[in-house]
């Protein structure tokens, strides 16, 4: 009996302990909180704060303002141009069809169901600014947060990351459709949005000016244009009375990319920071002593921007996480049948081989690992907008997905329409005697990235 007794504790025993072990496998794959967390610096627990840190990043992106609507909200009050004075703000207002001419897009994913079906129906007025403030309530307009009072009222606004690197797939209307994180929003017209404002002051006493000329340069600009060292350097023009803003650019496909920025002013996450603090206006910190140079930066030492500590900081803390969601974003491949296959392939001998282009740009990063600058003279163009960057230079751009952000032009101004300027614009300075054919192959070749 006694051993009888003792097989069926040892049994009961073994039973228990397989079913221990069962449980501590099934909570770890379900990430129960009771189990026993992976080791710091393990496959699980590095691939685990990886996808936490994407997760986080890609939230920062999408809706964090940096607190950044006491300057776009309280201050310029441009929510109140947006809302209309039927609504509780002033002038006419923007309606949905406005804001969408002036390049704004809207997340279908945040659309209820039944509003959906509203849209494709006719059954919503796109012409009535209070259409466009029940979208901000849904929070579906990319880029621009609204922020309303308990009475449902837009009291106030901010803008994101969002706003100018992500654009929308145009799936359920043109304009409206699942989000394209890192996308340059080439349509997007922001003086056109920012000269709506109520009160300029802040940027009429800044540069010392008065809002008529305010109002020139930002239309100056265009669509897919912004000047973000205007507020630093005071130049509004090129010297030949051309526009000054830069194209924007792609926040996808810069893994592995040294300098960032058109002029390489600093790596990803300084120009996070700059955005972020001295051109989005959030709260949080920036230093860059560089920009404390009376000279060159006039307004920028008028500013302090070369030293800016706010409190509360809503943005340090969340450059990490929003660096590893950037990184995160691989250039996406061309749409297939958007370039010629055959072409392209004779285009990429031409681009490693008689053109020269592989020297810089070097595949697969299509930049060089580095120190990826070059004098003005290199690349054929003028200096000025190298002049205006700390560095002198211009950056050697990486060319993945080049094939998204066709409009508003090429290089750092869009000064070439097409692809094929750009390779008529080297073949004639570095005299690469290349044959039409060859042009045409290594615009294809572009395009295929």
């Amino acid at each position: 009996m006694k051993q009888t007794l003792n097989m069926s504790l040892l049994t009961l025993a073994g039973a228990l302990t397989a079913t221990v072990v069962m449980l501590a496998f099934s909570d770890a794959a379900q990430g129960n909180s009771d189990a026993k967390p992976s080791a710091p610096g393990s496959k699980a627990a590095t691939r685990t704060d990886a996808q936490k840190q994407i997760d986080d990043g890609r939230q920062i992106f999408r809706f964090d303002t940096f607190g950044d609507e006491a300057f776009w909200g309280d201050t310029l009050r441009l929510h109140q141009a947006i809302a209309g004075q039927n609504n509780g703000g002033v002038g006419p207002g923007v309606s949905p069809k406005t804001a969408l001419a002036v390049g704004l897009k809207v997340d279908a994913e945040a659309l209820p169901a039944e509003l959906q079906q509203q849209l494709r129906t006719g059954g919503v007025n796109l012409d009535d600014p209070a259409t466009t403030v029940a979208l901000l309530r849904l929070g579906a307009v990319v880029g621009v947060k609204g922020l309303f009072d308990s009475s449902g009222n837009l009291k106030s606004m901010g803008v994101t990351c969002a706003l100018c690197h992500s654009t929308v797939d145009d799936s359920f209307a043109q304009g409206v459709g699942k989000r394209l994180d890192g996308w340059a929003n080439r349509d997007l017209n922001i003086g056109q949005i920012i000269s709506l404002a109520p009160n300029l002051r802040p940027y009429t006493d800044l540069l010392g000016v008065d809002q008529a000329t305010v109002k020139k340069v930002l239309a100056s600009w265009g669509p897919g244009r912004f000047d973000a060292l205007l507020d630093k350097d005071g130049k509004a023009f090129r010297p030949d009375g051309g526009q000054a803003g830069t194209v924007i650019p792609p926040a996808f496909g810069l893994a592995g990319i040294n300098l960032h920025t058109w002029t390489g002013m600093g790596s990803v996450p300084y120009w996070n920071a700059y955005v972020a603090v001295t051109e989005m206006h959030g709260s949080g910190t920036f230093f860059d002593e560089r920009l404390n140079n009376s000279a060159r930066y006039p307004v920028a030492v008028k500013a302090g921007t070369a030293n800016v500590r706010n409190t509360p900081d809503l943005v340090t803390e969340k450059l990490p996480a929003l660096h590893v969601y950037q990184l995160s974003l691989a250039a996406p491949k061309p749409p297939q049948g958007s370039y010629d296959a055959a072409a392209a392939a004779r285009g990429q001998q031409v681009f490693s081989g008689r053109a020269k282009c592989a020297t810089c740009h070097v595949p697969p990063l299509y930049t060089e690992p580095g120190d990826n600058l070059h004098a003005p003279s290199e690349i054929g163009i003028d200096s000025f907008q190298a002049e205006r960057s700390p560095t002198g230079k211009y950056r050697t751009a990486p060319l993945a997905g080049l094939w998204t952000h066709q409009k508003a032009g090429f290089y750092h101004d869009g000064r070439f329409a097409t692809l094929l300027d750009v390779v008529e614009h080297y073949n004639r300075v570095k005299q690469l005697a290349l044959t039409e054919q060859d042009k045409r192959d290594l615009v294809e070749f572009l395009k295929s990235l």
